[in-house]
């Protein structure tokens, strides 16, 4: 055994991202509310719930909606509670089980007010009431991308739990392009336009391969060194490098794209311009929360 613990480098990887940190001042109030509706599903296990309660869903979404009103910050909250029940329903089980409870929960997004089946897998009920609550208070084109991604995002989870059945190695490319979806940023950014009526601009490739190169930027970020060790047997320090070096990459093609995006008249580039910077924003949400949490 080492006598010296080993020490690891930790590229800064966001050291020159323009946006700062920032936090919806609502925080706290809507925290103990969402924390406390939460447990009231008895969905986790104790150890489950301690893991929980340590990572502190509801900052992050304070951090990546720092500027909506209360109600949407309460619909950022129950969504990182919804990514977190699906995934602990989901990370160890196979292609068969997640595709029915991935199912239940698609069900419980398109038929907000159906009654639950009594009995049934608790997604269903704990998907139902964050959609049921969260459309009150949302443009209809944020819906129907809402819907969209994460239906797309769903369909990732079942993927993954294909290839850990298969026990699949995914070349790098291939890898990449799964884990930006299965990381589940793109279903976060229309919550950031709730109050917006965009149906038609968010399609432009110039906008969707920006919401990509954010996507991008949190999944590195994420997994730092899983990405290259596994995939191209590095060592740490090679991981890192390689990863830091990607990153910047992602951060320079997100930039230079700003400049590419086409004009739609003042009334919707103002819009627009609300909308990237909050999608830029969610790069700084999830860098900062990965140290401010106990996960």
């Amino acid at each position: 055994m080492d006598a010296c613990p080993k020490t690891i480098y930790l590229p800064d990887t966001m050291v020159n991202w323009p946006w700062p940190c920032a936090i919806n001042p609502h925080y706290e109030d809507v925290k103990a509310e969402v924390d406390a509706s939460f447990r009231d599903f008895k969905a986790l296990s104790p150890k489950s719930q301690e893991a929980f309660d340590k990572c502190d869903f509801a900052r992050l979404a304070a951090l990546g909606y720092p500027n909506p009103p209360r109600e949407h910050l309460r619909s950022g909250c129950d969504l990182m509670n919804l990514f977190f029940i699906v995934e602990e329903y989901t990370d160890m089980e196979n292609e068969a089980v997640t595709k029915e409870r991935v199912d239940i929960v698609f069900d419980a997004l398109t038929n907000p007010h159906k009654i639950r089946p009594e009995g049934k897998c608790i997604l269903g009920e704990i998907a139902q009431q964050f959609w049921a609550r969260a459309i009150q208070s949302a443009s209809l084109p944020s819906q129907h991308h809402f819907l969209k991604t994460f239906d797309e995002y769903l369909n990732s989870v079942v993927v993954e739990a294909l290839d850990r059945e298969q026990g699949l190695m995914r070349s790098l490319d291939d890898y990449v392009k799964l884990r930006c979806a299965t990381i589940g940023l793109k279903p976060c950014l229309p919550l950031l336009e709730m109050r917006m009526d965009l149906p038609k601009v968010l399609h432009h490739p110039v906008i969707m391969d920006l919401a990509k190169c954010i996507a991008e930027i949190v999944f590195i970020d994420n997994d730092m060194t899983s990405i290259v060790m596994l995939e191209l047997d590095f060592d740490r320090g090679s991981a890192m490098a390689w990863a830091a070096h990607y990153h910047t990459e992602v951060q320079n093609r997100f930039i230079d794209g700003l400049v590419k995006v086409p004009s739609w008249g003042p009334s919707v580039d103002v819009l627009v311009k609300e909308y990237l910077n909050g999608i830029a924003n969610w790069a700084r949400a999830c860098h900062s929360w990965n140290f401010e949490s106990q996960r």
